[in-house]
């Protein structure tokens, strides 16, 4: 092969390479939302605001979902041993899809004093799409259980959704688990992750190495066409 098809050849491989990244960066937007929650407790209704957090991971067919609450919500009148307390909370699907997604977590994992805002731990479930497309994850309703006692917090403040996500449907898609409507419940599975969602970083992340492949094809195939000219040029003036 001539340098001059040799060269055409590496940069085409590389605008190749460059496309092929910047497609596969799948498509991720996320933010923390502030949650207005009115909760029903045994002593009485309480309020407060959170932000939520809401994650997607690939995890096989599927996406691992993970909510997280930046603030307490509710309180006890009484402490909580550890492990004494037990939430769970569900997140509603809009866009391409519809239902709730239910996610869980641990119980406590050290004593909780009494009157102190309970700080939540992440909650997580799997989700399987049933169609393909942008679908938005908003929160929904936080049950927490405690000594017999179940407590219900509810968004009152209409929140945008935390999450959205440009998911594919697995063929034969479908619900499973004790998801609602749209999705999967409660699950375990690592996967490769997807953008991690704060705010389209891997998408730009992926972008960027696709047009570092793009200018190192380049560059490359211009060394090569100059130091070709520069050996021909020495070849003819030997002649």
């Amino acid at each position: 092969m001539s340098y001059r098809n040799r060269t055409a050849a590496l940069a085409s491989a590389a605008a190749l390479a460059g496309s092929a990244v910047l497609m596969a960066a799948p498509t991720a937007r996320a933010e923390v939302v502030d949650v207005n929650y009115q909760c029903k407790t045994p002593i009485g209704d309480k309020s407060a605001v959170s932000p939520i957090d809401i994650k997607g991971v690939r995890s096989g067919s599927g996406y691992r979902i993970t909510m997280s609450w930046q603030k307490g919500v509710s309180s006890s009148p009484v402490e909580l041993g550890k492990g004494a307390m037990t939430p769970s909370a569900t997140i509603a699907l809009g866009g391409a899809d519809s239902g709730t997604l239910t996610v869980t977590g641990p119980a406590n994992d050290a004593a909780i004093p009494a009157n102190t805002p309970i700080k939540i731990n992440d909650l997580s479930g799997t989700y399987t799409p049933k169609k393909s497309g942008e679908v938005t994850f908003t929160a929904g309703v936080l049950t927490i259980k405690a000594l017999g006692t179940t407590t219900t917090c509810t968004p009152t403040n209409d929140p945008g959704p935390s999450l959205t996500l440009d998911v594919t449907a697995a063929s034969g898609g479908g619900a499973t688990g004790s998801t609602q409507g749209g999705g999967s419940g409660p699950g375990s599975g690592a996967g490769d992750e997807l953008p991690q969602t704060g705010p389209e970083d891997s998408a730009v992340a992926l972008g960027t190495l696709g047009g570092s492949v793009l200018l190192a094809g380049a560059a490359g195939a211009l060394w090569l066409s100059r130091r070709h000219q520069g050996t021909r040029a020495r070849v003819s003036r030997t002649r």
